[in-house]
């Protein structure tokens, strides 16, 4: 799948997407001693894709893939570690998405807030496929 599908001009009716949006935690991320010794907020926002037409036809959770399940691990894993940069704890969270076999494609952007000044925060965005782990 490539990643474009990810936008909203798929034709595949059976895909899904599902859309965790400003999910707000804290944790260590920086590497100044501020940053080091304090937790920080952050802001995670996810998408990801799914094929969903059994979650469809049969009405069953068993049959859908479980956002809350993996929010709550993402929750732990942010909350439970330090990261030096923004972008490794970005890694490790489409990391995390990503080991739902369900999880056809993802994308995760982290943001934190005032980390520049000037400016209401700075993200990084990151995205993987399982099309794209065959290719590579």
């Amino acid at each position: 799948m490539p990643l474009h599908a990810l936008g909203d001009e798929h034709l595949d009716h059976d895909l899904a997407t599902i859309r965790i949006k400003d999910l707000r935690l804290r944790t260590h991320v920086g590497i100044k001693e501020e940053e080091i010794q304090n937790r920080q907020d952050v802001v995670i926002n996810m998408v990801i894709r799914y094929r969903a037409d059994k979650a469809v036809a049969f009405n069953h959770i068993e049959q859908a893939l479980n956002y809350r399940t993996i929010t709550k691990e993402v929750i732990a894993h942010v909350e439970g570690h330090r990261f030096q940069l923004l972008e490794r704890m970005t890694r490790e969270v489409l990391d995390l998405v990503m080991s739902y076999e369900q999880v056809l494609a993802a994308q995760v952007e982290i943001d934190k807030p005032h980390a520049l000044r000037f400016a209401d925060s700075v993200s990084i965005t990151l995205s993987d496929s399982r099309e794209a782990r065959r290719e590579g």
